[in-house]
């Protein structure tokens, strides 16, 4: 069903001057299915074969294709493409699915993705291998990350936050569940703020406790205080926080020990306790010491980081560290914490050592993409993971009164973790009289 938005859309681009050119600009949705899907569907169809040949993607028939051809069929034995199993459009581009003959592999496909790119007149077409010998492409028909728009059923449940669009028009998602860890890096106004603001909006949604370590004096996260379960705007508080999260992620190995399961989601909902997201903002912060007296601190914090990011998946405790640069230059551990952030979100960069500090030792060729992220651009990144594989995304604006106001209306989803208590953020009260704001500690709420 259309919904109310396509609709105005259409309305207001076939009503505007220049009627279909008006929508190609503003509405390129609109667009697309008017005019650039059926002229693109049937450019594919009619010129299919001959592209496969000449991008080099058929095989020599087998023997007996080739007997049966010339003997009765009596005609040319021709070169085999991949079969089509499926075509079907979309309101941003295009799917095919593809069989594979055999000596071909997806590999051969996604190096041909540029010329069939330009012979079939899209914007894009992104190779991916849907089961053994079955590829799909996924064209699309405009730049869909110009002006982003989130899908409507993009939802987030079950530990899977939406966050971003892909530069295939699917849904980027963070799934702590499968991805346990994850690091983002970028430069100043590279929209790494904005991705984070989005996580963060996401996760309010859920019932999880939010933790944040923000030693920038809490510029941050300040703002989400009312669906923080702690903050830490120093470096000292940051060093307890982590104790007590140590020491939490102890204590429910413990209890899964005593429930004879080996993961948080196998224990019963009576007993399970609520998963903990640990959001640290710009981590060089407890790397760099400026005194050879807080050396000490400094080496704890990064331990309990790299023991948390080793082990605490199982218990339902999950990292979320944002920086500029993440690399050996941070001093001991920070090698080895990177090693276990498997999730990677490169946002654009100064220089090609940051980008393969994030990507080159998952999917280096990545790297180059990053590099090439405008900086007009801001929220575009490149998001990879240990599988390999990578893809352009980018995250929808979300101002940071637009993200303080939904940590507010979920505010009573905050979850009452006792260890976590004593750095559980004072929220600001709007004051009712002339007198200045006043601070207050919030009404606990358990689960």
């Amino acid at each position: 069903m259309t919904d109310l938005t396509t609709v105005l859309e259409a309305t207001g681009a076939l009503a505007g001057a220049g009627g279909l050119g008006y929508a190609k600009v503003r509405a390129p949705r609109v667009y697309w299915s008017l005019v650039g899907l059926p002229v693109t569907w049937g450019r594919f169809t009619v010129t299919y074969r001959s592209t496969m040949d000449v991008c080099g993607l058929t095989v020599q028939p087998s023997r007996l294709r080739a007997f049966m051809a010339r003997n009765i069929a009596r005609r040319e034995v021709q070169p085999v493409p991949p079969k089509i199993r499926r075509v079907r459009g979309t309101s941003t581009g295009l799917r095919v699915s593809l069989r594979l003959p055999a000596g071909l592999e997806p590999a051969d496909v996604a190096a041909a993705s540029q010329r069939l790119r330009h012979a079939w007149g899209v914007h894009s077409v992104n190779v991916i291998e849907a089961k053994p010998g079955v590829v799909e492409l996924r064209m699309t028909g405009y730049d869909v990350l110009r002006r982003v728009r989130m899908p409507r059923r993009a939802k987030p449940a079950d530990m899977v936050v939406p966050v971003a669009l892909r530069d295939d028009g699917t849904v980027f998602v963070r799934d702590y569940r499968q991805v346990p860890h994850a690091l983002t890096l970028g430069a100043n106004f590279s929209g790494k703020s904005m991705y984070q603001r989005g996580l963060i909006t996401g996760l309010a949604k859920l019932p999880v406790a939010l933790v944040g370590i923000d030693c920038k004096r809490g510029v941050e996260h300040r703002s989400y205080a009312p669906r923080l379960s702690a903050l830490a705007t120093t470096p000292d508080t940051a060093a307890q926080v982590l104790d007590v999260l140590v020491a939490e992620m102890e204590g429910r190995f413990d209890l899964l020990s005593a429930h004879h399961v080996s993961d948080l989601w196998g224990l019963p909902d009576d007993v399970r306790p609520v998963p903990l997201v640990v959001l640290v903002d710009e981590v060089a912060e407890l790397f760099l010491v400026a005194a050879k007296k807080d050396e000490e601190r400094r080496d704890r914090m990064v331990m309990q980081m790299v023991r948390l990011a080793q082990m605490a998946r199982a218990v339902g405790i999950y990292l979320e560290v944002c920086g500029q640069r993440f690399g050996s230059e941070l001093g001991k551990g920070a090698t080895m914490l990177r090693a276990q952030l498997t999730g990677r979100v490169v946002h654009r960069v100064n220089d090609k050592q940051t980008a393969e500090m994030g990507l080159g030792d998952i999917a280096p060729d990545a790297v180059f993409a990053a590099t090439a992220i405008a900086a007009d651009r801001p929220g575009v990144a490149v998001a990879g993971d240990t599988s390999g594989g990578w893809s352009r995304i980018r995250t929808p604006e979300i101002s940071p009164a637009e993200a303080a106001a939904i940590c507010r209306a979920y505010a009573y989803l905050t979850p009452d973790v006792p260890a976590l208590a004593p750095f559980r953020p004072a929220v600001p009260v709007e004051p009712t009289t002339d007198d200045a704001p006043s601070l207050i500690k919030p009404r606990p709420v358990t689960d």
